[in-house]
């Protein structure tokens, strides 16, 4: 429970570094209409892929071969966006905690510049990850088990990398590497921390949740409809927000690791408690 209470007060923390950089929080809103570019891209060509004959016995579908290379393609197109734009944001606060300035074009140039970093990063983790829904999908309950613990490790290793790529301008195995060594050293309390943000991220759409509800029980499909709009809207300033506060919190830990050293608006937060050097 104590490493649990640390993470909220390391979100707390995060949350007022963010404050002052509030144009940060358009990064992942950038992330998801660039995302949902590539999404109708792709859908549009792998829909005409598709052909349905009627014959006597039912509808038969057959699906283009290409359809599956096109699928991959927009995976690993969907993780570039990802990790640029986390880059970006990883960008802006490490300027904020340096004690500089960040704005968008500040944060995005300085993505740019790591591009030769990070585009090879979101095409391996890409990799990874269809790999590993692959095996996923081919395996049994107990396969699946030992498979999502493998991709929950793997998350943990590589949580790192983006800072190691932004801010030491390494490669993408370099940065693997980097962040693998770092996180060797405070693989549990990294984990409670994941653990943590993702319980208060569950916390805050709860409120969003008990909308719905309440406006389905009045059984006025108007009211129904607003409650809804509401809620969808809340839900995504919740991601907005946590994912911006993911990246403030992942640019200090790889700054206190590397350094030692707290980084500007840490200072009084319980980085250094949280994670001890073993």
């Amino acid at each position: 429970m104590g490493r649990i209470r640390n993470t909220m007060e390391l979100a707390k923390t995060s949350w007022s570094v963010l404050k002052k950089d509030r144009e940060l929080l358009w990064f992942p809103v950038m992330s998801f209409f660039a995302s949902i570019t590539v999404i109708v891209v792709v859908a549009i060509p792998m829909i005409a892929m598709v052909d349905t004959t009627t014959t006597a016995t039912g509808d038969q579908t057959t699906v283009n071969p290409l359809a599956a290379v096109l699928g991959i393609l927009a995976a690993m197109a969907l993780s570039i966006v990802a990790v640029f734009f986390n880059g970006a944001l990883v960008a802006g606060a490490h300027e904020r905690m340096s004690g500089g300035d960040p704005t968008v074009r500040s944060s995005i140039n300085r993505a740019f510049s790591r591009i030769s970093g990070l585009l090879p990063w979101a095409l391996l983790t890409a990799t990874v990850g269809l790999v590993l829904q692959a095996l996923r999908e081919r395996a049994g309950w107990l396969g699946r088990f030992v498979i999502n613990m493998i991709g929950m490790a793997w998350e943990v290793a590589t949580f790192l990398v983006v800072p190691a790529v932004i801010i030491d301008d390494l490669g993408a195995i370099d940065g693997l590497k980097r962040s693998s060594s770092l996180l060797k050293q405070t693989w549990g309390e990294n984990l409670a921390a994941r653990v943590g943000f993702g319980l208060l991220g569950f916390a805050l759409i709860i409120p969003a949740v008990l909308l719905v509800v309440l406006g389905a029980a009045t059984g006025v499909g108007a009211f129904l409809v607003v409650t809804v709009i509401a809620a969808v809207a809340w839900i995504a300033l919740v991601v907005v927000v946590l994912t911006a506060l993911n990246a403030v919190f992942q640019t200090a830990l790889y700054m206190y690791a590397t350094s030692g050293s707290m980084p500007s608006g840490f200072e009084s937060s319980p980085l250094g408690q949280a994670f001890e050097r073993r």
